[in-house]
C-alpha cells in the first residue's frame, strides 16, 4: 500500500532503535480493530452497568441514566487510559496494532487520557449537532455512522495517515510485527 512510514521524531533518543521504521496500519485494519473494540466494550458496559445498578439501587434502566452515562464515561476513561499506557487493548493485540507517542515511546497515562478525551470526536460532533433539532435516535445514529466514515476517511489527508485526534494528542498507531 501507499502508506507513509513513521519514523521516530527524536532519533537522538538512545532508547529508540534508529533502524526501526514505524508503519501505519491500513485504514481497513484500524477500522476493523475499532469495530472489534466496540464489540468487546459490550462486556465492559455490562459489568459496569451491573455494578452501577447494584450500588445505586437503580430499579429501572431509565432511572438515573445520566449518572450511568457519567459512570460509563469514567469506566471507559480508566479502561483506555490503563491499556493504552500499556501499549494495546485486546482488540489492538488481535489486529497487531500498538499505540505510541510521537517519538515512538509508550504512552504516559496523562497522554493516554488526552487521547481518550480527544477520541470522543468520533461521536460528539454529530450528537451535539442533532441536539437543537431533537431528531429521533435512528436519525442521530445514522448521522453518527456517516460522521464515523468521514472522520476515518479524513485520516487519508493527514501526512502520516494517522487519525486527527492522534495527531492532536501526539500519539500514533503503528503496526506490530507478527511473531513467527
Amino acid at each position: 500500500m501507499n502508506q507513509a512510514p513513521l519514523l521516530p521524531e527524536d532519533s537522538a533518543d538512545s532508547s529508540t532503535d534508529e533502524n526501526f521504521i514505524f508503519t501505519t496500519p491500513s485504514l481497513a485494519r484500524r477500522m476493523a480493530c475499532w469495530f472489534y473494540e466496540g464489540m468487546l466494550l459490550f462486556g465492559v458496559v455490562f459489568i459496569a452497568g451491573y455494578l452501577f445498578g447494584t450500588l445505586s439501587q437503580t430499579k429501572h434502566a431509565l432511572d438515573n441514566r445520566h449518572g450511568l452515562q457519567a459512570f460509563l464515561f469514567l469506566v471507559f476513561a480508566i479502561y483506555f487510559t490503563w491499556l493504552w499506557s500499556k501499549g494495546q487493548t485486546l482488540a489492538m493485540k488481535t489486529w497487531h496494532i500498538r499505540v505510541l507517542d510521537a517519538s515512538g515511546q509508550p504512552l504516559t497515562q496523562s497522554r493516554a487520557l488526552l487521547r481518550y478525551l480527544l477520541s470522543w470526536v468520533w461521536f460528539l460532533p454529530p450528537i451535539l449537532a442533532a441536539i437543537p433539532f431533537q431528531w429521533p435516535a435512528p436519525i442521530v445514529g445514522l448521522l453518527v455512522l456517516v460522521w464515523v466514515f468521514v472522520w476515518a476517511f479524513a485520516s487519508r489527508f493527514q501526512l502520516r495517515r494517522q487519525y486527527w485526534h492522534d495527531v492532536w494528542a501526539g500519539t500514533q498507531l503503528v503496526d506490530v510485527p507478527k511473531k513467527p
